[in-house]
């Protein structure tokens, strides 16, 4: 199964199940499994697990895998549309495509499905920035 070195340490991501389908500069493809304490109190997917998800396929397709580690992308802004509620159990999968980059900007959708059938759109805008050192 595929990875990304930026799960190395993402212990959100390692709580959340996520599972790596594809990782690749600019396209990513991760799943999860809505678990009983993701819900909200109406028994269904609460927003932030499904941007969370949506969230670090998006962090996956703007960050090389073979990159040398100089630079990070992170997230200069978002936004999410929720189209259909996630039910407990279901799997959630979440598909990032680069649609634009230009210098050290980029725009990138993802679609989150469950089903076959769209749960949520999500647009990120991303910036490349230096990594910093660790102290």
């Amino acid at each position: 199964m595929p990875d990304h070195p930026m799960l190395a340490n993402d212990r959100t991501s390692e709580w959340l199940g996520i599972r790596v389908h594809r990782a690749e500069y600019g396209h990513a493809v991760i799943s999860m499994t809505l678990r009983e304490e993701m819900l909200n109190g109406f028994g269904i997917a609460h927003g932030g697990m499904v941007f969370s998800l949506a969230d670090t396929c998006f962090a996956m397709a703007c960050n090389d895998p073979e990159g040398d580690g100089s630079t990070i992308t992170v997230a200069q802004g978002a936004q999410i549309d929720f189209v259909r509620s996630g039910r407990p159990d279901q799997v959630l999968t979440a598909e990032a495509k680069e649609v634009a980059r230009t210098g050290r900007s980029g725009l990138y959708d993802v679609t989150v499905t469950a089903d076959d059938d769209v749960v949520a759109h999500f647009r990120g805008r991303s910036r490349t920035v230096p990594q910093r050192q660790k102290v």
